[in-house]
């Protein structure tokens, strides 16, 4: 997808859902617009971007992820089931029009190089730990057997994107700035403070569980 570094793009602005890359997307296409946007991507690439829009002051965020079609199906009233796999991200440079959908000049955007990568590797170690420690604690609060993914990627920045997206709770706007994050360190190391404190919240819960038995949690 590097091919090209400023292209015109059509945006699917989505009120408060963030893409990363690597993650699926299903979505139901059923706006005129938006069925028009479908059958143009793909007679061409089958690309689109997916926009972060604020519900309240409908602006579009400035930094969104590519989507590619990679399934579809158009039922006879019109209306498409569409899987989407998310690829590279994107900074919108200008809009270039908004009917029949909206268009825009995007240049594709990248994680700056690191230099240490040893100190990138223990900090991934140091995620993925407290990730399996997350997910082992809710499974002790709620009785039930949890482990981590066994394709978690092994890839720093690819690991950093998994996170991103699987973030619980109406976390649109910490998406975002993950999403627009350029360094792979930052963002792992903005993941393991939220992945510590859940951690040690849980640990305390479950402590509490333990002590007393008895107590049902609200």
């Amino acid at each position: 997808m590097g091919e090209l570094s400023v292209r015109e793009l059509p945006l699917f602005p989505l009120p408060d859902v963030v893409l990363f890359p690597q993650e699926v997307l299903p979505l139901h296409i059923f706006e005129s617009r938006y069925r028009i946007m479908l059958q143009s991507v793909l007679e061409t690439d089958s690309m689109f971007g997916v926009i972060k829009l604020d519900p309240h002051t409908k602006n579009m965020a400035k930094i969104g992820c590519c989507a590619q079609v990679i399934k579809h199906n158009t039922g006879e009233d019109g209306r498409s089931n569409i899987i989407t796999l998310g690829q590279q991200r994107f900074q919108v440079l200008e809009i270039v029009r908004s009917t029949p959908f909206c268009s825009a000049m995007v240049t594709w955007i990248n994680d700056d190089n690191i230099d240490n990568l040893q100190k990138l590797d223990s900090l991934k170690d140091s995620v993925t730990e407290a990730l399996s420690d997350v997910i082992n604690l809710t499974g002790k609060l709620t009785n039930t057997k949890n482990k981590v993914p066994d394709k978690l990627p092994n890839n720093p920045m690819e690991l950093s994107f998994w996170i991103g997206a699987h973030l619980g709770g109406p976390v649109a706007e910490e998406q975002q700035r993950l999403l627009e994050e350029r360094n792979t360190f930052t963002r792992l190391q903005r993941e393991f403070e939220m992945l510590d404190h859940t951690r040690k919240q849980l640990a305390a819960r479950t402590a509490l569980k333990e002590t007393f038995p008895d107590i049902k949690e609200n």
